[in-house]
């Protein structure tokens, strides 16, 4: 026979707070083993709110580096903290600094392509012509559909 508390769902209610927090309650939470600074990944699904505890990429540990990746780790940081904040000034990365951002989990690999100079130039492109405002604007998407085939 199974244990009762194995096949009991708990379902008790939890109030969003002003800042859109909410606390889980102390019987999920040591039902799931949950602890402090644990991440739990947030799913919007048929109109439930679904919280799903993960070991996330964070908790791994740190690789070694060598003092040349080291090095270059810097020049990477740095280049992706001028991507996020001034991507109009700011340069891809080369596929050397991109294997080190995957490699120290800066960067997901699967997005890896992102970083690229040549995707960055293109974003560069799309951002300058969104300042200038040389861009087109569509009611709907059939009007959006009809402008592509034309």
């Amino acid at each position: 026979m199974a244990n009762r508390n194995s096949i009991r769902t708990i379902k008790p209610t939890v109030r969003i707070g002003p800042k859109h927090q909410v606390t889980i309650p102390k019987e999920v939470f040591e039902k799931l083993h949950l602890k402090p600074g644990d991440f739990l990944e947030t799913i919007a699904q048929e109109g439930k709110v679904i919280m799903v505890p993960r070991e996330l990429i964070a908790k791994a540990p740190a690789p070694s580096l060598t003092k040349k990746e080291q090095k270059v780790l810097l020049r990477v940081k740095a280049k992706i903290e001028q991507i996020q904040k001034d991507i109009l000034n700011s340069q891809g990365l080369t596929k050397e600094e991109i294997k080190l951002a995957c490699k120290v989990r800066l960067i997901d690999p699967d997005q890896a392509w992102w970083w690229t100079e040549k995707w960055q130039k293109k974003e560069r492109e799309a951002e300058k012509e969104i300042k200038e405002r040389n861009i087109k604007e569509f009611k709907n998407v059939k009007d959006l559909i009809e402008d592509l085939r034309s």
